[in-house]
């Protein structure tokens, strides 16, 4: 199989503030941490258990400063986007961290809301997704009607 993916979608809570650094040009990019929870219970001794896993999240342009004005610590978003390794070199030390690179967002609590007083709920970047002509449509549509067992 040629083919390959990378997607991400997670569901937490941002664990600090959104750092936004804005380049010449009028381009940002905007970082911030979410925590994701799971929970189980021990077997063996019958006590719930809870793991936490960071995730750092990137925004770009549009989006990061959409994410700037409305997102603070705490609040509770959903994420789309790709994974991305990255390597850097700090005080002569090479390091490498892993990141969710987000193209899609939802807020799905948030404390700020705009001047009219609506909260925006969900955002996308600017990247425009490949859609299915309405031949595509039509042609998938029909199928389904004739899939159906009543």
């Amino acid at each position: 199989m040629a083919r390959t993916l990378n997607k991400v979608m997670l569901i937490g809570h941002l664990g600090d503030e959104v750092k936004t650094h804005y380049f010449e040009g009028g381009n940002c990019i905007a970082r911030f941490p979410i925590a994701t929870n799971e929970s189980y219970t021990n077997k063996q001794t019958g006590e719930k258990v809870t793991t936490t896993d960071w995730h750092n999240i990137v925004v770009r342009n549009k989006l990061a400063e959409i994410c700037e004005k409305y997102l603070s610590k705490g609040d509770k978003v959903y994420c789309e986007g790709k994974i991305k390794n990255r390597e850097y070199e700090q005080d002569g030390i090479k390091r490498y961290t892993t990141e969710i690179q987000v193209t899609e967002m939802m807020f799905l609590s948030t404390k700020k809301v705009t001047d009219d007083g609506v909260m925006p709920v969900s955002v996308k970047s600017t990247v425009q997704k490949p859609t299915m002509s309405s031949e595509n449509n039509d042609t998938i549509s029909s199928e389904q009607e004739d899939d159906l067992p009543f």
